[in-house]
């Protein structure tokens, strides 16, 4: 199989969590990988783990608006074409409304909503040329709902879907196709000091690889705009 028959995809936050499960699906189903990790120390980490003729590494930072234009350029100068990008990067601050917490509010929205938006926006001209694009944006059910007094990462996370929604109608035409994910928890150190569900109860990251990637695989006329998954019984989600 040559480059041109691969699907080249840009996966964010792919160091950690969801992010590496993601990437680890994809490489195993033979996708091309352009992984996004903070660090450039993380590169050495993670690449003996990955095929160097199918993944490339690059240092993302989600609040430089900068990054993700020389992300998605170098991708596509390596690959020579983008077919979808998953959002996986994020960050968690609980604080209620009553908290002066707004420099842990912006940096939630610089990280979870912003960053993604800006890569959406820098990648939309190679999605909408693919024909198949595909856009995937790990939201969470605290976009879909509030089960407790922290406002900040669910503000972040119903901006997230929003988000989504909007790329639905501005790729409709273009064969791009959006979707969230919105799970709850997720065994991953994100959550590792809640203890509201034994860590082998919680969704794992594997599971949540295997929904992403049948969400890319999904033809242009069949299209989910948002998913909920939950790992307790939970009314409507």
């Amino acid at each position: 199989m040559t480059n041109q028959d691969q699907r080249a995809v840009m996966i964010s936050g792919a160091n950690r969590g969801i992010g590496k499960a993601i990437a680890e699906r994809l490489r195993d189903a033979g996708y091309l990988l352009s992984l996004g990790v903070r660090r450039s120390a993380e590169i050495e980490r993670l690449g003996a783990a990955f095929d160097p003729g199918r993944t490339m590494f690059f240092p993302y930072e989600a609040r430089d608006k900068q990054s993700p234009v020389d992300w998605v350029a170098a991708t596509v100068e390596r690959f020579g074409k983008l077919d979808a990008i998953v959002n996986a990067a994020g960050i968690l601050h609980n604080f209620s409304f009553l908290e002066d917490a707004e420099d842990r509010f912006d940096e939630l929205i610089d990280i979870n909503v912003k960053g993604p938006m800006r890569l959406m926006r820098e990648a939309y001209p190679h999605l909408k040329k693919s024909g198949a694009g595909r856009i995937v944006n790990l939201a969470s059910l605290s976009g879909l709902r509030v089960p407790s007094q922290s406002a900040g990462y669910a503000m972040s996370k119903f901006a997230v879907v929003a988000l989504t929604h909007s790329a639905r109608h501005v790729g409709w035409h273009d064969g791009v196709r959006a979707t969230a994910i919105c799970p709850g928890f997720v065994n991953t150190d994100m959550v590792a000091e809640y203890d509201v569900v034994p860590s082998e109860e919680m969704i794992q990251p594997e599971d949540v690889a295997t929904i992403v990637q049948t969400v890319i695989e999904m033809p242009n006329t069949t299209s989910i705009s948002h998913i909920p998954l939950n790992c307790t019984v939970e009314s409507g989600y």
